[in-house]
Parts: C-alpha cells; sequence; structure tokens
C-alpha cells in the first residue's frame, strides 16, 4: 500500500519512529529506531511494508528496499511474525543469514528471539535458493562503531534506551544481563550499544 514515507523524524523510541509528512505523523516499527535519533527533524525516506491481520495493522519501516524485501520474505516463513523477521534484521548480520539458509545452519539461526530449531528448519525449508535478490552488503559500516558520532545523550540514558529497544526485539532479561557489564565499559549512543549488544548476542 506504502512503498514509502519520505517526511521528517518527529520522535524516536525503543520501538518505533513518528515520520511527520504534511502534518500526518505515521507511527513506523523499525529494525533499530536508534539509528534516527540523530537525525530529529531531518527529511528522511523510510520504506514501509504495510501489515494488516484481522486484529492488527501496523507500519513497519526499513532503510533501504534490499532491506523491506528480506522483511517480507522472512513474513512468508511460517513461525516468524513482524517481531521476529525485525529482531533478525536488527541484527545487521544479513550476510551471515543468508549464509546460515544456503548452509543448512539452525545453530546460528536458533540464536535469534522467538526462533527454534522447528522455525529454524522451515526458515531453509522455505528461502534456501531463494535470497539472491537479497543484497547482503547494504549494511557496510553498521558495526563500525569507531566512524559513529557519539550523541550528547548521556551513556546511562543511552544504555537504558538500548535495553528497551533490545527487549522489544525479544531478547530476555537474561540474554541482556549477560552482556551488559562488558558493555557498560564503554560511553556510546543508543545505536552504538544497540549494534554491539546484537554482535554478542549472535556469538
Amino acid at each position: 500500500m506504502f512503498e514509502f514515507i519520505k517526511g521528517t523524524v518527529d520522535f524516536v523510541g525503543p520501538e518505533y519512529i513518528v515520520i511527520e509528512n504534511n502534518g500526518i505523523g505515521f507511527q513506523i516499527s523499525t529494525p533499530n529506531p536508534f539509528i534516527y535519533a540523530g537525525k530529529m527533524e531531518t527529511m528522511v525516506t523510510v520504506y514501509t511494508y504495510h501489515y494488516v491481520r484481522e486484529d492488527v495493522m501496523a507500519l513497519y519501516g526499513f532503510e533501504t528496499r534490499e532491506e523491506k524485501k528480506l522483511f517480507t520474505k522472512l513474513l512468508n516463513v511460517s513461525g516468524i511474525g513482524p517481531k521476529g523477521a525485525l529482531a533478525i534484521l536488527a541484527s545487521g548480520e544479513v550476510q551471515q543469514v543468508v549464509n546460515a539458509i544456503e548452509n543448512e545452519d539452525e545453530k546460528f539461526l536458533v540464536k535469534f528471539p522467538g526462533v527454534g530449531k522447528k522455525t529454524a528448519r522451515q526458515m531453509i525449508l522455505d528461502l534456501k535458493g531463494k535470497l539472491q535478490d537479497v543484497v547482503p552488503d547494504y549494511f557496510p559500516n553498521l558495526f563500525n562503531a569507531d566512524q559513529l558520532p557519539i550523541h550528547t545523550e548521556s551513556a546511562n540514558t543511552a544504555f537504558e534506551e538500548a535495553v528497551l529497544a533490545l527487549k522489544a526485539l525479544g531478547y530476555s532479561e537474561k540474554e541482556i544481563r549477560k552482556i551488559s557489564p562488558e558493555l557498560q565499559k564503554e560511553q556510546l549512543s543508543t545505536d552504538q550499544y544497540i549494534k554491539k549488544a546484537l554482535q554478542r548476542l549472535l556469538k
């Protein structure tokens, strides 16, 4: 229904962003909302997927068409809903996800929240050989924290926001607590905390 929405970033939270376009605020769930934290009141283009079910209607947004394409492919897998698909995309490890599916690596796939052995097997059955059009290199600097700007937010607030975002993606308190001490040694932006946390959660 909506291919993309172009507008200014009005709000950024742990679960979604709000894009203002001609006086209308669109609530859009994204894999990592805090990548937009440094773009407040800046014009952006968000590629959107309109998700409609009997009891829910929501917009999901992505930085690229390729990211959106992988999201829609994941939704077609039995056992994966929007939240699970967002968690997989938030990792930024698209190349690894594609490789895991092509190589039938269930051990890697079950590291994502909500993905058990049955769902991992279903991902392989449904998607193996069908991801040629998903370009894996559209996140070239996703985990290169040294090149990302540190925002003015306090490290404590940034870490707390990152924890909320990780919980929204489906990671448990136990999983987050396990990696928290190492993360808190550094002073990072919320976006950077999320990316580093996801790196460690997938190891």
